[in-house]
């Protein structure tokens, strides 16, 4: 029998949220189970999660209390502020611990984003789980401790320590994306409002609403729709409208759909997607029926090129494509691997693209948040202008190859051809010269700019209308004729680095089948793991992709490649089916998949110190 864990204190610099200001201990949360979910806001994964917890809240609301640890993995989400504003646009409805130093993170010995906790009434571990798709082994775990603990007497029933935020009131709340219509007006994706509002061409004014302003998916008028955090909006072309019955496709990303909007009536329908997330082990999409799993969807592009919508599906890392006419979606580019790898398309790697732009030319530009990249797709090939991967990240003007980005969500191609970048989480508007291959910040100090749209302008020729999405407003910026230039502030993601020894090495992610379950091989394998490194000769055996969830690996040494660290990229699935022998269990086995990626930022140690085992537990204890 394993050893049985006290859960260690909760422990923040910068305090907690959602609480009426009051600080808590593991010690007062005894009587209750705790769900720990250590999470950072930048995080795509870490949304799911949120989406997965909530209705497990909702049932064992009156002995379960959920607590998020904040564990930034950028600058900015160590900003308290930024953090209370996450906190509110996600609509995150339970306690919340801020912790910029990583030290709660640390003492949970957690590895990767997201990862969930889960301690009984008397304050023991009792489950960990790494990534998405657990909430059916969740509450499969909690519905079996609720009954031992309740025959204890250890359980206590009630009001958990949730204390809700007051309430905020203005016109948008946090939009995060917009278009210019012909007349002059914009179509915003109001987010937090769940719905796209027009604003007149002053983009003060709320001219009318296109949905109901509440959470879900519905198709209907514009009193009627709902939206569950729209983000990115597609004009089509005239004749593309006349044939497919509306003007725009919005990326409806909570809710995994694309939907269709026509202007005249306001009314919405879904046009791809099915409400569920696509998950590791369905089938990828080749020209097939839009009726099929999207993955948060974040935004879309007309590309006159390809004559269809490319969408930048940043739950998996992957660009779609998808055929307004046809009804049908496919992959464009990308492999589901997170990171920045360059090549041809269905080679490349990306890291939740956030931004799209397409240039007269064709190229698409895409804006790749969590590399805090500039890339683009040209002629079937995957580059990068600016950005050098998951962990580095910046303000530093200059040659490209020097410039760096902090987590930039939108991007747009000016008058001059240059490329501008909401460069979101550094509060500016950055431009890119690609003739010169020089970056320049137009403006700063705006709070976590979303989007960009070019709006023509009689006196200036164009200005940018820019999506403030924290600040709740959007606001005009002049393109002068010079940039301004910053001071230059580069950084490292806070993470601590996992110092390995150079040489052999073990791999091992620990799966447990949630209680009642078990793995099912009968229609092929039921875990997978894949590992690689960036960069690639940080490995020097190992690399690749196998059943075993056990791997054996070989650093490189140092000496010999001139590389001492690296990124350790790991990628795992394990699918567990209802056992049919199982007491209670039901009639209709159901299957689910748990997977995690995760990228663990490594030093190589050629002096015999180091970890000659990397282990990164899925699911169990």
């Amino acid at each position: 029998m394993a050893a049985r864990v006290r859960a260690p204190e909760l422990v923040g610099r910068q305090g907690w949220l959602n609480t009426g200001g009051r600080a808590l201990t593991i010690g007062e949360l005894r009587g209750k189970f705790v769900i720990l979910d250590f999470w950072t806001f930048c995080c795509i994964n870490c949304l799911h999660v949120l989406d997965e917890l909530r209705p497990i809240e909702q049932e064992f609301a009156d002995c379960l209390v959920t607590i998020g640890v904040h564990s930034p993995k950028f600058v900015h989400e160590a900003d308290h502020a930024a953090l209370i504003a996450a906190v509110e646009r996600y609509e995150v409805h339970h306690p919340v611990l801020d912790d910029p130093d990583l030290a709660t993170w640390q003492a949970y010995a957690v590895r990767a984003w997201p990862t969930l906790v889960i301690t009984d009434p008397e304050g023991y571990i009792v489950g960990q789980f790494s990534g998405e798709g657990h909430g059916h082994a969740i509450r499969a775990l909690l519905t079996q401790l609720v009954a031992e603990h309740e025959a204890k007497g250890s359980l206590h029933r009630g009001d958990g320590p949730y204390v809700p935020p007051p309430a905020a009131d203005t016109v948008l709340r946090f939009p995060s994306k917009a278009v210019r219509c012909d007349d002059g007006t914009f179509v915003v994706a109001d987010a937090k409002n769940h719905r796209l509002a027009v604003m007149d061409p002053s983009g003060t004014t709320l001219i009318r609403s296109i949905g109901m302003g509440e959470r879900g998916l519905r198709d209907g008028g514009p009193s009627e729709a709902r939206f569950s955090e729209p983000n990115g909006i597609a004009v089509l072309p005239a004749e593309v409208s006349a044939r497919c019955g509306y003007d725009l496709v919005v990326a409806d990303t909570v809710n995994h759909c694309l939907r269709g909007v026509d202007l005249d009536s306001g009314a919405v329908r879904t046009v791809a997607g099915t409400g569920a997330q696509w998950m590791q082990g369905d089938p990828l999409p080749v020209g097939a029926d839009a009726v099929t799993p999207l993955s948060s969807p974040w935004d879309v592009a007309w590309s006159p090129t390809h004559e269809r919508v490319i969408v930048a599906m940043a739950g998996i890392h992957q660009l779609w494509w998808f055929d307004p006419v046809t009804r049908e979606v496919g992959v464009f580019a990308g492999t589901t691997n997170e990171g920045l790898v360059d090549g041809e398309l269905d080679k490349a790697w990306f890291a939740q693209t956030s931004g799209l732009a397409v240039d007269d030319e064709g190229t698409i530009w895409l804006a790749d948040s969590e590399t805090s990249s500039l890339r683009r797709v040209r002629n079937g090939v995957v580059t990068t202008d600016i950005g050098r991967g998951l962990f580095d990240f910046g303000m530093v003007d200059g040659d490209a190859a020097d410039a760096l980005l902090q987590h930039p969500l939108g991007v747009a191609v000016l008058p001059d051809g240059s490329i501008a970048l909401a460069d979101t989480y550094n509060g500016a508007v950055r431009r890119y010269e690609p003739a010169t291959k020089q970056v320049t910040t137009l403006v700063t100090g705006l709070v976590e700019p979303s989007g960009i749209v070019v709006v023509p302008d009689d006196a200036r020729g164009a200005v940018l209308l820019v999506v403030e999405s924290a600040a709740h407003r959007l606001t005009f910026v002049p393109l002068p004729e010079q940039a301004t230039r910053v001071d230059a502030r580069a950084y490292r993601t806070q993470r601590p680095q996992l110092q390995v020894r150079a040489g052999a090495a073990v791999v091992r992610v620990p799966f447990v089948a949630p209680a009642g379950q078990k793995l099912d091989d009968r229609y092929g394998p039921s875990t997978h793991l894949v590992v690689s490194s960036t960069p690639a000769h940080l490995l020097a055996s190992g690399a690749g992709a196998g059943e075993d969830l056990q791997r054996e690996v070989v650093f490189a040494d140092p000496s010999v490649t001139g590389v001492t660290e690296g990124v350790l990229h790991v990628a795992a699935r394990a699918a567990s089916c209802d056992d049919p022998d199982a007491p209670g269990a039901a009639e209709f086995p159901a299957c689910h998949v748990h997977q995690q990626d995760w990228g663990v930022p490594v030093r190589l140690m050629s002096d015999g110190s180091g970890a000659t085992e990397v282990v990164l537990p899925l699911a169990g204890l």
